[in-house]
């Protein structure tokens, strides 16, 4: 045995005895030709053999290794971005108490009379909003926060820690309100607003040292810490909104004209949650769009979740009208759209718009849009979201709108969002 291990370990391949007695030999046995087989060394095939090893498969092999791929992200479904996107919290804030102060008087060897050494307590911490632009949805929003309270103070004059202020990052456009008053806009990038304050610390004995009162035995507990209930409202920040009754088309030009994706199907109610696409022009500028969910009758009385979607219209600068040229008469959908904007907010429908008319690749549909430019005095744009005819016009317009948005602006350059 040994003087084949000898010739084993003198090169790679075995010779030709070798392999006899791999196959045939009493010493490797069935076990050695099977690692040499699955490209284990003939010696570390004699090694487990002879050395009693438990193990006769080799970790080294390359039908043991894992396999190492890359597999395609899957993407997320309508119903998993929905449930992922929040627009709407009742969150309940309750601040850090701060640390109560120390009584205690300083003892050391031939000092009988040290005085007073206790230390004053660390206030609370805060608890503060912070917009954030990469921050989407209030989905990681919990409903309750609880701010760090502050450490209590100590002797040697020993100041307790003060609380770590508690940042709270929202998306850019959410509204907080407090019993239905609104409080702040958070609408900028990195803007903040300090919802509670943390508590005062309590002072210690020596805080209490005077002339009068050498050796104070009072010492005050903190302040307990500001609590609140906030409302916190998340509105879409976008330049056009795409408006219109349900399945009347918005996703589908929104994926025509946009970089979006946004679910599309057959049938009502397909958008849940508000895409916003960037529309690109060959000057580099840039015109966010939003699409809207589809909004019905009754909507300004919270019919189907009506509040929730006319919410994200209030931020739009100009408005795009859908209309589903299909319908029986399509031009009374504008009339219902207009006077359910204008009952959530006076005026809402009065902003810079345009009127699109969707599906002009169904047969006679050319009747209607000829119907539909007598009852408007606005600009109707006739489109198709499915073959994307007459989508450059709408580009068009659309960047001509934005254009007459930063001309009517007191600042003169377009807010970044």
């Amino acid at each position: 045995m040994l003087a084949a291990l000898s010739r084993v370990k003198s090169s790679r391949w075995p010779s030709s005895d070798t392999l006899l007695r791999c196959v045939l030999g009493r010493e490797a046995g069935r076990d050695e030709w099977s690692l040499f087989s699955l490209g284990c060394s003939p010696a570390s095939a004699l090694w487990r053999r002879t050395a009693g090893g438990v193990r006769d498969v080799s970790t080294s092999s390359r039908l043991s290794a894992k396999v190492r791929g890359n597999p395609k992200k899957k993407e997320m479904s309508e119903k998993e971005l929905t449930r992922h996107f929040i627009d709407y919290r009742r969150v309940k804030l309750a601040a850090g108490s701060g640390g109560k102060g120390a009584c205690s008087f300083h003892s050391e060897p031939r000092k009988e009379w040290g005085g007073p050494d206790g230390g004053n307590g660390g206030d609370g911490g805060s608890i503060i909003f912070k917009a954030d632009r990469f921050v989407k949805s209030l989905a990681q929003v919990v409903p309750v926060y609880k701010g760090e309270h502050g450490q209590s103070g100590s002797r040697k004059n020993c100041y307790g820690r003060n609380g770590s202020p508690t940042y709270i990052c929202v998306p850019l456009g959410t509204v907080v309100k407090e019993k239905g008053q609104t409080i702040v806009d958070l609408a900028e990038h990195g803007q903040e607003y300090l919802a509670v304050f943390g508590g005062a610390g309590g002072k210690g004995n020596r805080f209490f040292l005077s002339n009068e009162i050498r050796a104070p035995m009072t010492a005050t507990p903190g302040v307990a810490g500001q609590e609140r209930v906030l409302q916190l409202e998340l509105r879409t920040i976008a330049h056009a909104g795409l408006v219109g009754f349900p399945n009347a088309g918005k996703s589908s030009l929104l994926r025509a004209i946009s970089n979006a994706r946004p679910a599309v199907a057959a049938y009502p109610f397909t958008t849940l949650n508000p895409h916003v696409g960037m529309v690109k022009y060959r000057d580099h500028e840039q015109v966010a769009v939003a699409d809207i969910p589809g909004i019905i009758r009754g909507a300004h009385l919270n019919r189907g979740l009506g509040i929730s979607f006319l919410r994200h219209i209030e931020r739009c600068r100009f408005l795009l009208f859908v209309l589903d040229l299909s319908s029986p008469e399509p031009w009374t959908q504008l009339q219902h759209l207009r006077y359910e904007l204008d009952q959530y907010e006076p005026g809402l429908s009065q902003r810079p718009q345009a009127i699109i008319a969707n599906k002009m690749d169904l047969p006679d549909v050319r009747e209607k849009l000829d119907t539909l430019k007598s009852h408007s005095t606005q600009r109707v744009i006739p489109v198709s979201a499915l073959t994307g005819q007459n989508t450059e016009e709408l580009i068009l317009h659309l960047r001509e709108l934005y254009d007459g948005y930063l001309q009517g602006s007191e600042e003169g350059k377009p807010t970044r969002w």
